[in-house]
């Protein structure tokens, strides 16, 4: 429902907010002719970029690569890392997302639960809706909310993968995961994103085995985010391990 009514024209321009006109500009904070204009050059660019294309894979497998290696060289020493769970043992293609349902469902249920971005961008009606609100009214989606909605998730504050996950075990999408926002406003790099989440982790899993430091439990680390825009995960050492 929320993303469908953030689909609608009525709710496609941004209000003006002091801090936004002073502060903030370009593909994000634009209206009109200005925002289509720069959206579209926005999505060629991260096209010719390579979003949503092999070569961009085969660079991301790159880079992940030469982050294993890296990590490789710490052997065991503590590092700032917040994965825990162990994937298949051969190279990872992003086609593979599909084989690799409860991998895909834990990356996320990670985003899901995290709500990295409490918030999407205001929106401004630009007609009268009579259902709903008058023009020029502001409306903000609280992401948060709907990420977080107990009729829509079964465990709504806590980790559970099983959100994304059907009774044979296969992923399944769901309505209310939202984390790139909804509608035209929709976050340009999703594509991307996903991708390089899914590269950065299962290639992580493949080579390393992280565990909290000596002394340490799993309870003992505070989840808790840190107040700040995006939403940040609190400092803490855990202990990164080569697998062998």
């Amino acid at each position: 429902m929320l993303a469908h009514v953030f689909s609608l024209l009525c709710v496609q321009s941004v209000p003006w907010i002091i801090i936004y006109n002073y502060c903030l500009s370009g593909v994000v904070w634009s209206n009109g002719d200005s925002w289509k204009e720069m959206r579209r050059f926005a999505l060629m660019n991260l096209r010719d970029y390579g979003m949503g294309k092999k070569a961009c894979e085969d660079k991301i497998i790159e880079e992940s690569f030469y982050l294993t290696e890296e990590l490789k060289k710490f052997k065991g020493e503590c590092l700032y890392i917040e994965i825990s769970r162990v994937v298949g043992s051969r190279k990872l293609q992003y086609e593979d997302r599909n084989n690799l349902p409860f991998t895909n469902a834990v990356i996320h249920e990670s985003q899901r639960l995290a709500s990295i971005l409490p918030t999407s961008v205001p929106h401004r009606t630009n007609h009268y809706h009579s259902l709903f609100y008058p023009k020029g009214t502001v409306v903000i989606p609280l992401l948060a909310s709907v990420l977080h909605d107990e009729t829509e998730w079964e465990k709504p504050h806590s980790f559970h993968p099983a959100h994304f996950l059907d009774k044979d075990g296969k992923f399944v999408k769901r309505d209310a995961f939202m984390p790139f926002s909804a509608g035209r406003r929709v976050c340009l790099g999703e594509g991307l994103a996903r991708m390089e989440l899914f590269l950065f982790f299962a290639t992580l899993l493949q080579n390393f085995r992280l565990t909290p430091p000596p002394g340490v439990s799993e309870d003992d680390l505070d989840l808790t985010p840190q107040l700040l825009a995006p939403l940040s995960p609190q400092p803490y050492k855990l202990c990164i391990v080569p697998r062998t």
